[in-house]
């Protein structure tokens, strides 16, 4: 036999043989398979939500990293320890600002006595909400943040503090029997400031609550849900335009109303006078 031929005869035994190999081997699908990718699956499941989650709060946390202050950027600028509106006309608002709400805390549990708007009898805005309490009990603060005013107003809000929080809200709490923080300290959200009382021009125990962004006094239930102690959303959406409405708000019986009713006054006044004059003639 030639070697070629040799060489041949053995490639062809040897493919036989393997081929006889293969077809003698039966591969088993596992009747479970089904079943042990689902349980793969839902294993990786805790992994993958522990990973958005990991992933959401980071990215939480750079957002805050950009928009938080710190202490000393929160102190640095229109801060004061006697005015309320350190601001005034020397700063440009911005038309819209996301606000950082959700760490809130409710600084008293109880019922609001009196709403923010124009006052008639006063005539005048109420830049606040009233909370009734009990002189004694405890106010805590909404949200952390250092303490920029803690003094006694006799004329208005009796023993009152001011709170600059890193969010960029500023928190007014007034009619307080005594206040327990002192200016530049730094307090944390729910932290105790103070006690509650009747201080100043208040006809009640109540804590006197007010909400401002860069001086201008917002409407506390636009941010927040008395009923339920907790903020609407976890961001308040800050705007420009409809927070100046509500600055200048004035309800049409606060001055054409009052036109009105001091031109009826006049005519009736003339009235009397003249008949008076009839009555002497």
């Amino acid at each position: 036999m030639q070697p070629s031929s040799v060489r041949k005869f053995l490639l062809t035994a040897a493919a036989a043989f393997t081929y006889a190999g293969l077809a003698a081997q039966t591969y088993h699908i596992p009747e479970n398979h089904e079943f042990q990718h689902r349980d793969l699956l839902a294993s990786q499941t805790p992994l993958m939500e522990h990973l958005k989650l990991e992933n959401t709060q980071r990215f939480i946390q750079e957002i805050e990293a950009r928009e938080a202050l710190d202490a000393d950027e929160l102190t640095s600028q229109f801060w004061d320890n006697q005015s309320i509106n350190p601001y005034g006309s020397k700063v440009s608002i911005p038309d819209h600002k996301d606000i950082d709400v959700s760490s809130y805390v409710a600084p008293v549990k109880g019922k609001v006595t009196s709403e923010f708007g124009y006052r008639r009898q006063f005539r005048r805005m109420h830049k606040g909400i009233d909370i009734k309490l009990n002189i004694g009990d405890s106010i805590k603060a909404a949200f952390d943040g250092v303490v920029r005013i803690a003094r006694y107003n006799r004329g208005g809000y009796g023993y009152y503090v001011v709170i600059r929080h890193y969010n960029g809200l500023e928190t007014v709490y007034g009619h307080m029997s005594k206040y327990l923080v002192r200016p530049g300290q730094q307090v944390k959200a729910g932290q105790l400031i103070g006690k509650g009382g009747n201080t100043g021009r208040s006809t009640g125990p109540h804590l006197h609550l007010e909400t401002r962004y860069m001086g201008i006094a917002i409407n506390p239930r636009a941010i927040i849900d008395f009923e339920n102690y907790t903020t609407h959303r976890d961001v308040f959406a800050f705007d420009r335009k409809t927070c100046e409405k509500a600055v200048n708000y004035a309800p049409a019986y606060s001055k054409n109303k009052k036109a009105k009713y001091a031109a009826k006054s006049k005519s009736k006044s003339g009235k009397k006078k003249a008949t008076r004059r009839k009555a002497r003639r």
